[in-house]
């Protein structure tokens, strides 16, 4: 009889070498269908740049929302870095990455290149063993809870309330986030008019780091007490987390504050959730290191026992949110929504405030509609 320690040095099969063999990137220009302001920035245009590795006979897809100026990097410096490496070990690409990108800056847009072609290796990977992501990562849950988010500060009240109570009414969501901040003065009036639109459903709020610390503390009193606000994103900026800090300890007791989007990578949120500056920490799958940089922070979140709320990008984020042990919420942004269902063949449709994957389509599930986005082609 064979024993079991002849079996565990069994020669393993050739299939689980699986060599990357070219990578890919174009970037897209897509108009917002209006203007759009938050209260430190406004746009008029979102740029997606997305990857294809293909190994095996299979192609897989990653994508990020940055400037068309990493194309450049992910299709050469990044492409060589993991040209040749086993699909089938996503994390040490990954680092390989990272390591590329010491001196010309880790962060910021070579950040993005990283998030933009991990999601692609991690999909090829799982296309190659027929699964999809979700059952690949390990879920915790079968379905991800969302919560509505626009409310630009260029709409109109007309346009805050027809958005906002849309969400509620067509997605079934029961929270919805709108933007605050442009004009203080006015923002009591918007809330007002945001809270009359959803009735009983949950309001939050997002400053964009826009208010002083003092000015986020008398509103947020106000904004509670008042329209019942649930959550206060980024009432200073992300970067003051004494400021972060002290108005989470003296805000309502039913009011969280939350930040992190703009986390590239795991030091970032070590020092905010070390900091206890948050009670949601935000990351976001297209800055933060793909999926492998996220399931790092979602093990930060774990170890400071802190809820993970994904930002925007919602269809890249469904799949790995399903697999973090701790899950507040993921963001249906309405600039991403509309790209990704516009572009992407599988995108995900919510029912009833929530998103589930698709079982029966491997990987992401999703496929980009490279003739129809060629129009908005810039890179």
């Amino acid at each position: 009889m064979m024993s079991l320690a002849t079996t565990s040095r069994a020669t393993p099969s050739p299939s689980l070498d699986a060599p990357i063999e070219t990578t890919r990137a174009s970037a897209y220009l897509i108009p917002t269908d209006r203007p759009e302001a938050d209260g430190t920035y406004a746009w008029q245009s979102t740029t997606i740049v997305v990857t294809e590795v293909s190994a095996g006979g299979r192609t897989g897809l990653g994508y990020t929302y940055t400037h068309k100026a990493v194309t450049s990097l992910i299709s050469d410096t990044l492409g060589e870095v993991v040209r040749h490496r086993n699909v089938l070990d996503p994390p040490a690409a990954w680092r390989a990455m990272v390591r590329a990108t010491r001196n010309i800056g880790r962060d910021g847009l070579a950040a993005t290149a990283i998030s933009a072609l991990d999601t692609a290796i991690w999909d090829l990977k799982a296309k190659l063993l027929g699964v999809p992501l979700a059952s690949l990562f390990g879920r915790f849950r079968e379905a991800v809870p969302i919560y509505g988010s626009g409310g630009f500060t260029t709409y109109t009240d007309a346009d805050l309330r027809e958005q906002l109570s849309g969400w509620v009414e067509r997605e079934g969501c029961s929270c919805v986030k709108m933007k605050i901040g442009a004009d203080p003065e006015r923002d009591p009036h918007r809330v007002a008019e945001a809270k009359r639109a959803i009735g009983t459903n949950k309001l939050f709020v997002d400053a964009n780091g826009s208010y002083s610390v003092k000015q986020a503390l008398v509103l947020s009193d106000r904004f509670a007490a008042e329209w019942d606000v649930r959550w206060f994103e980024e009432p200073v900026s992300s970067d003051d987390l004494a400021g972060l800090s002290l108005i989470r300890a003296r805000a309502p007791s039913g009011m969280d504050i939350a930040a992190g989007e703009y986390g590239y990578d795991t030091d970032y949120f070590r020092r905010m959730l070390s900091f206890g500056a948050v009670d949601v920490q935000q990351a976001d799958v297209t800055r933060c290191g793909g999926y492998t940089g996220l399931l790092q922070v979602a093990a930060l979140c774990e170890a400071h026992h802190t809820d993970l709320s994904g930002h925007c990008a919602p269809s890249l984020h469904l799949p790995v949110l399903c697999a973090v042990p701790r899950l507040r919420n993921l963001e249906w942004f309405h600039d991403h929504v509309r790209i990704e269902q516009m572009l992407f063949d599988g995108a995900p449709e919510p029912m009833n405030g929530v998103l589930r994957p698709d079982p029966t389509r491997p990987g992401h599930g999703l496929t980009f509609k490279f003739k129809d986005a060629e129009r908005y082609r810039v890179a």
